[in-house]
């Protein structure tokens, strides 16, 4: 593996910084934390650029909430300065490297990808693919973010990555709390760097042909069920011994034509896709409460890639 280096010296400076600052404030002008930083942005990113050519940054005390839908989480936040700004710089420079390490069967915060990119080649392989799709093998890790061992993720980077600023750097953001906090811009990218080695396993080592994952939520289509069950056992083994990572309890593997594929938002058959009952319902209170137009607006790009002609009309007939 061909590994990078001098990065840092682009990460801090004023330029990226600056541009780190533009596309950290998008859609969020009104926040207090902006408001406040921009009251003296100028002098900010030159104290921020000296805090790092000095080695002195370190990440702040986070505040944590706790959100409910889709499920409970708990949230960390960072202030916008000089924490926020400081993620989208490092991202700046080092998302090209991640994005090319990354297999095409990963669809979660990658641009280009996401979730209707991965809902159109599920509906895609159902119907060109019938023999080799009679199974699924759906699984999630157990606490995935939380979970994420420190030194196992520090010696990832430290493989791909040579330049000792920018890993001490790294160091520091990683070693703020357990785990990756729920909430920080790079926790994403680094969820998915995290597992990178684990997809090109299956890919390429077991051969896996039909892999989708979106964060840690994983489907594995194949004509066998008894495959997919020694297969199992397999990445039971890989998770644990080598990314200390739990698979929850109820993993399953059941034949597509019955049940369907439950993920993404979607319920996906051979033949048509709904929407999940979930999202339907959130949709439909949606209307009934009369939530605003980029609300509505949101569902309705939602329900446009599955079979929703007769909800649509259900739910929005007497819509203003």
């Amino acid at each position: 593996m061909k590994r990078v280096n001098n990065i840092y010296n682009q990460i801090i400076s004023i330029e990226n910084l600056q541009l780190a600052d533009a596309v950290a404030q998008m859609g969020k002008a009104k926040q207090y934390g902006v408001q406040r930083h921009n009251r003296n942005a100028e002098a900010n990113i030159l104290k921020l650029h000296g805090m790092l050519v000095d080695k002195k940054f370190k990440t702040s005390p986070y505040t944590t909430f706790t959100v409910y839908e889709p499920k409970e989480r708990l949230i960390f936040r960072l202030p916008y300065y000089p924490d926020r700004i400081v993620h989208h710089a490092i991202m700046n420079v080092i998302e090209p490297v991640l994005v090319s390490m990354f297999t095409a069967d990963t669809y979660a915060c990658i641009k280009g990808r996401g979730v209707h990119k991965a809902a159109d080649k599920i509906k895609k392989l159902l119907v060109e693919h019938e023999a080799s799709t009679q199974y699924c093998l759906k699984i999630d890790v157990r606490k995935f973010y939380p979970s994420i061992d420190h030194e196992i993720l520090q010696n990832q980077l430290r493989r791909k990555f040579k330049d000792n600023d920018f890993l001490q750097l790294m160091d520091g953001i990683i070693d703020s709390s357990e785990g990756l906090p729920i909430g920080n811009y790079l926790s994403q990218s680094l969820s998915n760097f995290y597992l990178t080695g684990f997809d090109h396993w299956l890919k390429q080592d077991k051969k896996v042909q039909h892999y989708f994952r979106y964060v840690d939520d994983i489907i594995i289509l194949a004509g066998s069920k008894e495959y997919l069950h020694s297969l199992m056992i397999e990445i039971e083994a890989y998770l644990k011994a080598v990314l200390k990572l739990d698979i929850k309890s109820n993993w399953q593997v059941f034949p597509v034509d019955v049940r369907g594929i439950d993920m993404l938002g979607y319920r996906f058959f051979r033949k048509y896709t709904l929407m999940r009952k979930k999202i339907k319902q959130k949709f439909a209170r949606a209307v009934k409460r009369k939530k605003s137009r980029s609300s509505i607006e949101a569902y309705k790009g939602w329900a446009s890639h599955c079979n929703s002609k007769h909800l649509l009309k259900k739910l929005l007939t007497n819509h203003d």
